[in-house]
């Protein structure tokens, strides 16, 4: 049975910046680590920006412990008005489905409510991991709201 975990905050950013920052990879590894550590599986690595289309990726929980591999699919559903969705209909061995919505909405000029709702389907395990997914979105908002205070300085090349 599938379980939807949904959290929202808000970033202090225009959604022209949130969108932006949205499609870079390293912004995924910055607000992932440490819970997570995404390798890309393969001799590619992830690209600068996400485009649609497939990535595989290793898992390692706290950035050390190997948990598999997580198909990363990307795709841009139709915007609804002003606000925009980048979505991941990922899955893997452990994870049939981890189908993640990502929500871009202006609020005023320099304000964005940004939204992540995932369904998530892994047999037994599905209430486990959507426990850690909640605490996993709670933790990738706080970085991006960090992120968004310091004009995303941590990703500067």
């Amino acid at each position: 049975m599938a379980r939807t975990v949904e959290l929202s905050t808000q970033l202090d950013c225009a959604a022209d910046e949130a969108w932006d920052q949205i499609h870079r990879s390293a912004l995924l590894q910055h607000i992932a680590f440490p819970l997570i550590k995404f390798v890309p599986r393969g001799a590619t690595a992830f690209p600068e920006r996400w485009e649609e289309g497939e990535y595989r990726a290793w898992m390692l929980l706290l950035a050390v412990l190997p948990i598999g591999w997580q198909a990363i699919v990307i795709s841009k559903p139709e915007a609804k008005g002003a606000v925009r969705f980048l979505r991941d209909n990922g899955y893997g061995p452990l994870i049939k489905r981890w189908d993640h919505w990502i929500e871009i909405a202006p609020e005023n000029a320099t304000t964005t409510r940004y939204v992540d709702r995932v369904t998530i389907e892994a047999g037994i395990l599905t209430p486990v991991i959507a426990a850690f997914a909640r605490v996993f979105y709670g933790h990738r908002q706080r970085r991006w709201r960090a992120l968004a205070a310091s004009d995303f300085h941590a990703l500067e090349k």
